[in-house]
């Protein structure tokens, strides 16, 4: 663990660097806008011969890939592409806040978001969530040019923070480490499986590993080293997750500046519908429950009053429609699973659809210092 924090990604870090030096950082700018349409075998003639070659031995498929890992993670998001895009955009989006290191790192260079915020950042997010399950985006080259792109955003906040001299690294390690992108991993993967059985969806074992391969795979094109990368099985990662949580979650004033400018940002999308964030917020305890939920520092709601009667005697795996089926449909004939998990996507849908809007906007993803504020 202690060697994961002090690693970055050295071919990455390199490229990017010599990049900043050279002050070429607005051309890389405008290539960031194509590079999500590179499919593998295209003609890189018109990249920078750095970044060129950087490219094509980023294109290399995992070790042990196979056309099998490839059919099980569709397996999975064939039935469950859906809800998993949208946990993972939020719940495990407030997942990574609970990371120190994490949290510090996002908060500290905030104003790369640009000047509105958080959102353009969360969108960024969850439009590579909802690309994870598109229909052939692990055989046709469109994940992994998307990863490949984030790769190199984080490689800019290695080196921004690295030029800046403002970087604690005997507290922190190194930014945007291979033990933190190792650690996102898993709330990105089990702790979401984890989420999904909370609130009452429960994948086959086959469909489980198979989410857990396409993390594997994801975390490949993130520049993750061999020796820190994760297994393709879903029990052994939860095991090693469970086991490292607690002293990898911690309750920290970023984390939870961090989270509050993410509700307030669901909420601001949302402020015709008031009742919908609220039930969108009480899904996500539920999800992260209530121990991790008031870590991040997630409001508590009325809301959340109706599922602890009902949810005595069933514990987290009787989900959120164990909890308030009985209490809530009897009264009101409202089902609250389906409309906390409605909730939930009517939040992410709004998220993508700012996600198509950041998606056109001329901030750059890459900057020349940590406090450029576009």
């Amino acid at each position: 663990m202690e060697a994961a924090s002090q690693a970055g990604d050295p071919p990455a870090d390199e490229l990017v660097s010599d990049l900043i030096d050279n002050k070429e950082v607005g051309g890389v700018n405008q290539l960031f806008r194509t590079i999500n349409t590179l499919k593998p075998g295209m003609d890189y003639s018109q990249l920078p011969p750095r970044l060129a070659d950087f490219m094509r031995e980023a294109e290399a498929d995992p070790p042990g890939w196979t056309e099998a890992d490839a059919k099980a993670a569709e397996g999975f998001f064939d039935e469950h592409h859906g809800v998993a895009s949208m946990l993972q955009g939020t719940v495990g989006l407030i997942g990574t806040y609970l990371s120190p290191t994490g949290a510090h790192t996002l908060r500290s260079t905030g104003r790369l978001g640009g000047v509105e915020g958080p959102g353009r950042r969360l969108s960024q997010s969850t439009r590579l969530f909802q690309g994870m399950g598109d229909k052939g985006a692990m055989r046709d080259g469109t994940l992994k040019a998307t990863v490949t792109k984030v790769r190199l955003v984080h490689a800019s906040v290695r080196q921004l923070h690295k030029k800046s001299g403002e970087w604690d690294y005997a507290k922190w390690g190194e930014p945007v480490s291979q033990k933190y992108t190792t650690g996102a991993t898993c709330v990105f993967s089990v702790q979401i499986l984890q989420a999904m059985r909370h609130l009452g969806i429960n994948p086959s074992d086959a469909q489980r590993h198979g989410f857990m391969g396409a993390w594997h795979y994801v975390n490949h094109y993130l520049g993750t080293l061999e020796r820190f990368q994760l297994p393709k099985d879903a029990d052994l990662v939860d095991r090693m997750w469970t086991k490292v949580r607690d002293d990898e979650w911690k309750k920290t004033d970023d984390g939870v500046f961090m989270t509050e400018q993410a509700v307030k940002y669901y909420r601001e999308l949302l402020m015709k519908t008031p009742v919908v964030t609220d039930t969108f917020i009480a899904m996500v305890r539920q999800a992260l429950t209530d121990k991790y939920a008031d870590m991040a520092g997630i409001p508590r709601s009325p809301l959340d009053l109706f599922a602890k009667p009902a949810a005595t005697g069933h514990g987290l795996a009787g989900g959120l429609g164990s909890a308030l089926s009985g209490a809530v449909k009897q009264t009101t004939g409202i089902d609250p699973y389906k409309e906390a998990l409605g909730a939930g996507n009517k939040v992410f849908n709004a998220v993508l659809e700012d996600a198509a809007t950041h998606d056109k906007d001329k901030q750059p993803q890459m900057h020349q210092e940590i406090h450029d504020g576009r």
